[in-house]
């Protein structure tokens, strides 16, 4: 009966009257949906900003990339909008067939004809003029897929290593076909967010211990078989060894942050995006933030997206204590995942990460991107929806930012 009636409500209705208080409440979170806008309105002024320089050579049209991103939006808001409108009990069902989806996606940017070669990599499937990014929505398909596994074998996962390993199978697999591509930074992501979803299931700290053991190895036999992954793995360390070559992006990000300061040099008066600062619109758009607002707008993305993933997680939590496990698992994993992926691209512009070609969620440039994330948070909000839709037993709390 509660599910009938989450579901009997009118979805576009982002406010009801409180039984208690007679006063008016919002019933998404306010918190979360600050910092998706901040991000996103910041990230199109930087989009903007880093690509003028080679949107005019590239096109004759210093906002083309604008103009792109625009569109990309406005797509990303119109799936977004339809993916809340499913209800979680219809993700969970879909979980299987969602994660044969990502090894069909995966498989198709080796397909001749279909598969698109960009900068020495396989990632990208082309569409007309745009090009799919398929592994961000991997990393979106795996998350529903595992959090529906970690309900349907709960007691497995917590006492046995086949409910443990059986999962990381199918997650092999998929890594596999990513490190074809290449793509090592969604590897890394994908499994740390997998990772972290099983430790929330209840997994137990020896089967991560040995599950690290493996990884290590794996590791070790990578830079055997091609000894340069060390040399890209290592070269973060001192940038400035070959700072023309291997050491050229983390040089040049660093530059930005140092000529940046407090306050920046202005909005749109940066000189490392002039050239200098490879992909200043995609991977490195957060140096180029930095150098044009300063430390102090850069601390405050950061705090921006730690108020998104603290929320994620509350979330998530709320979800737990209303008994809604699944639902608690998505909200975990989406705040995981975009936690690890800023995480990683901000470290990578700072140099305290080695460089992966990962994009700043929310704020890159870049159309697979935008659409996977905003979907992550429209899933975010269903699952918010739903949780205080369904609070019958103490309405005031549920509504409460």
């Amino acid at each position: 009966m509660m599910q009938q009636a989450s579901q009997a409500m009118p979805l576009g209705k982002a406010r009801k009257t409180s039984r208690r208080s007679g006063r008016e409440v919002f019933v998404f979170d306010r918190w979360l949906l600050l910092a998706v806008v901040s991000l996103a309105g910041l990230g199109l002024v930087m989009v903007a900003s880093a690509s003028t320089s080679i949107a005019e050579r590239q096109t004759g049209d210093a906002f083309y990339y604008l103009w792109r991103q625009l569109i990309y939006l406005g797509i990303a808001l119109a799936l977004a909008a339809a993916a809340f409108a499913v209800p979680m009990a219809y993700w969970k069902k879909a979980g299987p067939g969602l994660m044969l989806l990502n090894v069909v996606l995966l498989l198709m940017v080796f397909i001749p004809g279909i598969g698109h070669e960009v900068n020495g990599s396989m990632r990208w499937v082309r569409l007309g003029a745009v090009n799919l990014q398929m592994s961000e929505f991997v990393k979106l398909f795996v998350i529903l897929y595992l959090a529906g596994y970690l309900v349907r074998h709960a007691e497995a996962v917590q006492t046995s290593a086949g409910g443990f390993l059986r999962p990381l199978f199918v997650l092999v697999l998929l890594a596999v076909l990513l490190l074809l591509e290449p793509d090592y930074g969604a590897v890394a992501v994908m499994l740390m967010t997998a990772m972290g979803m099983m430790w929330l299931g209840g997994a137990r700290l020896f089967q991560f211990l040995l599950l690290l053991l493996a990884l290590s190895g794996a590791l070790v036999l990578l830079i055997l078989v091609s000894p340069y992954r060390m040399e890209r793995l290592t070269g973060f360390l001192n940038p400035w060894a070959d700072p023309f070559n291997s050491g050229f992006q983390l040089t040049q990000a660093l530059i930005a942050f140092g000529r940046g300061e407090w306050f920046g040099v202005g909005l749109g008066a940066s000189v490392q995006k002039l050239f200098y600062l490879p992909e200043a619109h995609t991977d490195f758009l957060f140096a180029v933030l930095a150098e044009e607002l300063g430390l102090i707008t850069a601390t405050l993305v950061i705090a921006l997206f730690l108020l998104l993933v603290l929320r994620a997680l509350r979330i998530g939590r709320r979800a737990e204590q209303r008994q809604r496990p699944y639902s608690a698992y998505v909200a975990y994993g989406m705040g995981i995942w975009i936690g690890l992926q800023a995480f990683t691209n901000i470290g990578v512009n700072m140099g305290i990460l080695p460089t992966k070609g990962l994009t700043l969620p929310l704020m890159s440039y870049g159309g697979s991107s935008l659409v996977a994330i905003f979907v992550a948070i429209a899933l975010l909000l269903r699952v918010d929806y739903e949780t205080r839709c369904n609070d019958r037993s103490g309405q005031q709390e549920a509504w409460a930012w």
